[in-house]
């Protein structure tokens, strides 16, 4: 049981996390390293922890090539701190498009990133939700679902971690655990504290 429950887990939550990371962190990039320039002729000052600029119910967008959607950053407010080079996001919500035409959100509270989007923090009610779509061979693809109130992801290495408890979802199977260590390079997935799941018979779990 507890064997099947680590298989399932993994193919319930692989690169959910870090799709959501990605999504956040190109357009928080685009956000960090974009408007600071418009203050670049403000004079030196010492650095105190308070933001040197805001945006209100902001969206920013980014396009493939051919123009298509590819990503769609929101909040309802954002403040950059220079003192520490991070941005915080209020209520944010990310929209991402693969080349799939398969459409991924993702939502929490609020939002914490460095100024390279290499570090990314989701406290809060954070959702991440992959939508279903149908293989070649006609073969559906469940729906999956991440939950979770805190989610700490590195970019760059692919690892998200979680202190807090987390729920993975996929079609109608549930597991759960108290808290969370995924590695993207080694496809590793570990749930820690008490585990539990609830996994239908007859539903597949091919990903």
């Amino acid at each position: 049981m507890i064997r099947l429950l680590r298989t399932i887990a993994a193919q319930l939550s692989l690169y959910l996390p870090v799709v959501l990371m990605g999504m956040l962190a190109l357009g928080t990039y685009w956000l960090v390293r974009s408007t600071p320039q418009l203050l670049a002729s403000a004079p030196a000052s010492p650095l105190r922890h308070e933001p040197d600029y805001l945006m209100r119910n902001f969206s920013v967008k980014t396009f493939d090539d051919a123009g298509r959607l590819k990503i769609e950053l929101m909040g309802s407010n954002a403040r950059h701190y220079p003192d520490t080079d991070t941005l915080e996001i209020d209520q944010v919500k990310i929209r991402s498009i693969d080349e799939r035409n398969r459409l991924t959100t993702a939502s929490a509270r609020r939002a914490l990133t460095n100024g390279e989007a290499s570090e990314v923090q989701l406290f809060g009610q954070a959702r991440v939700v992959r939508e279903p779509v149908s293989f070649q061979d006609g073969s559906p693809q469940l729906r999956s679902e991440f939950r979770g109130e805190f989610l700490h992801a590195f970019v760059q290495t692919g690892r998200v971690k979680s202190h807090l408890p987390v729920e993975l979802i996929r079609g109608q199977d549930r597991i759960t655990g108290d808290a969370m260590d995924f590695d993207e390079h080694d496809r590793v997935l570990q749930l820690k504290g008490r585990v539990r799941g609830v996994l239908l018979p007859g539903v597949g779990h091919q990903d």
